[in-house]
């Protein structure tokens, strides 16, 4: 008696898994025809965006301390109007940093873009 002789079903199932392995290689390679290639472009429009959010949040910061060294220079009282007023750039700038992330995350087109989150 040999153990390892084929039934006629084994045979049935190894056809089956044969014809759904190529039905699976080809929905596979017809997506990744479908993909396009990465461009380059995208790649520097991401880190100027990233260029773009470090510069709002600097000229947040520099826009506050310039105002507040100013008043704290007319008034006489140094420290008190530069801190507030650079605590109050820091949050104008991370404001405006997550109003440019959004618009990263955004698809053109898509309904309710023209509107900040």
């Amino acid at each position: 008696m040999c153990a390892l002789a084929e039934k006629p079903d084994d045979e049935a199932d190894r056809l089956r898994d044969a014809d759904r392995l190529r039905a699976l290689e080809t929905r596979l390679s017809e997506r990744r025809a479908e993909r396009r290639p990465s461009r380059g472009g995208e790649h520097i429009s991401q880190a100027n965006m990233a260029w773009r959010m470090v510069t709002e949040l600097v000229a947040g910061l520099v826009i506050g301390f310039g105002i507040g060294f100013g008043l704290d220079y007319l008034t006489g009282l140094r420290p008190v109007f530069m801190v507030v007023f650079v605590l109050l750039g820091l949050a104008a700038g991370i404001k405006t940093m997550i109003r440019t992330a959004n618009e990263i995350g955004r698809t053109p087109g898509r309904p309710g873009d023209d509107k900040d989150e």
